[in-house]
Parts: C-alpha cells; sequence; structure tokens
C-alpha cells in the first residue's frame, strides 16, 4: 500500500511539472489517502500485537 501511495505522488510530480493542474491534484489527493490508511493500519497491527504477547 505504501508503494501505490508513493506511485501516485511520483505521478503527481510529474503531473504538476508537466501542467496538467487536474490530475495533479487528483493524484496527490490519492497518495494522502493511501498514506494515511497505510499508517492507519501499521498502528492497528502494532496494537495487536502487543494485546497478544503473554
Amino acid at each position: 500500500m505504501l508503494y501505490y501511495a508513493l506511485v501516485f505522488f511520483v505521478v503527481a510530480l510529474i503531473a504538476g511539472v508537466l501542467g496538467f493542474g487536474g490530475i495533479a491534484g487528483a493524484s496527490a489527493s490519492i497518495a494522502q489517502f493511501l498514506f494515511f490508511l497505510f499508517l492507519v493500519l501499521f498502528v492497528i497491527s502494532l496494537v495487536m500485537q502487543l494485546v497478544r504477547r503473554p
């Protein structure tokens, strides 16, 4: 998931440099959403591992 966030971020950067503002904005928002989703799932998995340990 973090890989896809980085891919959309790179697409947003390239689109921004080439002047495609709408595509750059959409790609940046998708990348931001995927990054925060990754962070939430990462924190949940860490908490679950701490709870499972005896």
